[in-house]
């Protein structure tokens, strides 16, 4: 099987490895993580992307972010996953640049510029995941209390968002890099080695996911 897993050495040396222009492992599609968390305060299987790479990503890295993890959970057997693309609130604020990316990333989704799964947002994080909240605010949304991915923003919300639900609600998480032309297992260096087995199977599934496509 054809993955790769981080070892002691920093992030950075790898990703440049990964990114090198002539003999790293590149596609056209930007490489992004995804924490894929196990929580018993949630129903089912849930992902946390981009919370390790992409610091501020751009409409048009975000695309990728989303179709990233979309594949990736397809990979884990969902054939159409939910998608909530978070923010502070639920409306398009100009001042907000996340609402902004988040009604276009659906516009996309429309025009199959995204495709195999249903978007959603701007959501805040209460009315993404409780139906209850989603019902209080008067949101109508398939995602809404029931997403299978949740996008962060910006790295600094989506790490500490992967990290409390780790610490705050006793989660199993792995880590895996997508976009390059191979599975990536990425783990955080405080990690230990059941999170990091968890990590090596999703890559596993993703690899032969892309050999069956």
């Amino acid at each position: 099987v054809d993955i790769l897993v981080k070892g002691s050495l920093p992030t950075g040396e790898l990703l440049g490895a990964i990114l090198h222009r002539d003999n790293g492992i590149r596609t056209d599609r930007r490489i992004s993580h995804a924490f894929v968390i196990d929580s018993p305060a949630y129903h089912k299987l849930l992902v946390v992307t981009d919370a390790a790479i992409n610091i501020e990503p751009d409409l048009a890295a975000k695309r990728d972010i989303v179709q990233n993890a979309i594949d990736l959970m397809h990979s884990l057997g969902v054939v159409t996953p939910k998608v909530a693309l978070l923010s502070a609130l639920e409306f398009v604020n100009p001042n907000i640049p996340s609402t902004v990316h988040a009604a276009a990333l659906c516009k996309m989704a429309d025009r199959k510029q995204i495709t195999g799964a249903v978007l959603d947002g701007p959501l805040a994080l209460d009315n993404a995941i409780s139906k209850a909240a989603a019902k209080t605010k008067g949101i109508v949304s398939p995602v809404a209390g029931d997403p299978d991915v949740l996008v962060v923003p910006e790295l600094e919300s989506g790490n500490m968002l992967a990290k409390q639900f780790l610490y705050f609600s006793d989660s199993k998480e792995a880590g895996v890099l997508l976009g390059a032309r191979v599975p990536v297992v990425l783990t955080s260096r405080s990690e230990g080695a059941l999170g990091r087995l968890y990590s090596c199977a999703i890559a596993v599934l993703c690899h032969h996911h892309g050999r069956a496509s």
